[in-house]
Formats: structure tokens, C-alpha cells, sequence
């Protein structure tokens, strides 16, 4: 008893530790003044502003669009990429997945210093371009990780029954393999599309001057900040409470969803 006891402790610790600071964000969000610590009234007045608020609406027109602009490119060279390494021989597959495993590991900040230095190397400035393709390098060998123990798990005899019987390699590719990897792809893409919404570091290094997304905003305003922008800051607090609410419904019916299906099962 005095285990479980103290076991729930340490998960509720755990926990308050973790969404505590969400969870402030998510109280003052309610308050109608802009500093965290003082309590004027309850208030909607950062959520009108975060829907009002043209600078706030293109910014956060930006950072979804590139998120998932970029994630959608990222998975469909992710999932080419591991089924490249996947089909490949075993030294070649070893070289091609430590290579994918690389940006991984490697300090973002090296990754962002890189690209600017080749963007400027190879003569292209600055612009969107040059953002999408820094998301996507950040993003795809994460969809790789996320498509390789599909790919592992999968019936490889399914393909191969599918050739003898005479289907070419991409029917079979697109019949067979895809439809088995599937879950892999779409849980790359929600990474990438977390990993680029997250992003601030190749974002700063690779953005046009003119371009904001809600993360190299926040830092400006942060750090040069003037009375405009720390009012605008506060709306973000009503933009994490919605994001955290979204993301724990999402959760929650992801969850219910496959607790029903294993009572089916049974």
C-alpha cells in the first residue's frame, strides 16, 4: 500500500512538474491584464485579440503553413528514404542509416549554422525557400525513424507473393507495402508537423527578414520587446491553452479509440 502510495506520488509529481507551467499559462490567459502575477478581472480579452489581431493571424497563418507544408514534403522523402534503406543491401543500409541518423543527433545548432553557410556558399538568399528546405532537413530523418519499424514489422512475403503473381514493383509498392506502413507515415508526419511548429533556431538562420512564425516572434518580442509587442505577447498565452486543450483531446479519443478496438478484439 505504502509503494503504490508513494509511486502515485512521484507520477503526480512528475506531472505538476511538467504541465505546471502550461497550466499558468492557461489560468492568466483568462485575466484581462497583460503580466503574469497580477489578477485584474476574468476576462476573454487575449483569446478576441489572438483572433483580432491581424499581426497574430498572419503569424500564425505562417507557422501553419510552413508546418505542414513542410511535414508533407518531409514524408513523402522520409518514406522514400526508408524504403530505400529498408530494400537496401545490409552495408549499404548501414551507411544510409547511420547518414539519416545524423541530424538527429547533431546539435540543431550546428544544423542551422550549415545551411546558412551552403545557402550562402551555393549563392541563394535568404527566403522561403530556403525556410522550407531547413524544416524539411530537421523533419525528414525524424519520419525515417518513424517508418523503418513498420517496415520491420510488416509481411514481407505479401510483396514478394505479390511479384510471382505478376504485379510490377510499383503496384505492389502501392498495394502491398504502403497500405502495411501506414501508421508509421502518419505518425512521421505529426512529428514533423510538431518538430516545425516547435522550430526557432533553423528558423532564425534560414528566414527571410520580412518572414515571422510564431516562435521567432515570441523570442523577438521577448528580447526587444516594446509596449506593443508585450501586449500582443499576452494573446499567446490564450494560443498555448488552445494548442495544449487540442493536443490532449487529440490524446484522449486516440486513446479511447484503442481501448475500444482491443475489446473488440477480445
Amino acid at each position: 500500500m505504502i509503494k503504490k502510495s508513494l509511486k502515485a506520488f512521484y507520477v503526480g509529481l512528475v506531472l505538476l512538474l511538467l504541465y505546471a507551467p502550461v497550466l499558468l499559462l492557461a489560468v492568466y490567459s483568462f485575466n484581462s491584464v497583460d503580466l503574469i502575477g497580477t489578477w485584474g478581472e476574468f476576462s476573454f480579452s487575449h483569446y478576441v485579440k489572438l483572433f483580432t489581431e491581424p499581426v497574430i493571424l498572419e503569424m500564425i497563418g505562417n507557422t501553419l503553413v510552413l508546418a505542414f507544408a513542410a511535414a508533407a514534403l518531409s514524408t513523402v522523402l522520409g518514406t522514400a528514404g526508408a524504403l530505400g534503406i529498408y530494400y537496401s543491401k545490409k552495408r549499404v543500409k548501414r551507411a544510409l542509416n547511420g547518414v539519416s541518423q545524423i541530424p538527429v543527433i547533431n546539435a540543431e545548432i550546428v544544423t542551422a549554422l550549415a545551411l546558412a553557410i551552403t545557402f550562402v556558399a551555393v549563392g541563394l538568399e535568404k527566403s522561403y525557400f530556403t525556410l522550407l528546405i531547413g524544416h524539411m532537413v530537421i523533419c525528414t530523418p525524424f519520419v525515417v525513424l518513424s517508418v523503418m519499424p513498420k517496415l520491420k514489422q510488416m509481411d514481407n512475403s505479401l510483396y514478394e507473393a505479390a511479384l510471382d503473381l505478376g504485379a510490377s514493383p510499383a503496384t505492389a509498392l502501392f498495394k502491398i507495402v504502403l497500405p502495411q506502413i501506414v501508421p508509421g507515415i502518419v505518425s512521421g508526419f505529426m512529428l514533423a508537423v510538431t518538430l516545425s511548429l516547435d522550430d526557432y533556431i533553423v528558423t532564425s538562420y534560414t528566414k527571410p527578414a520580412t518572414f515571422n512564425t510564431i516562435s521567432t516572434y515570441v523570442y523577438n518580442a521577448t528580447t526587444k520587446g516594446n509596449a506593443h509587442t508585450a501586449e500582443t505577447l499576452s494573446s499567446f498565452w490564450a494560443l498555448t491553452t488552445i494548442i495544449f486543450v487540442v493536443i490532449l483531446a487529440f490524446v484522449l479519443v486516440a486513446n479511447l479509440a484503442g481501448s475500444r478496438k482491443k475489446e473488440g478484439t477480445k
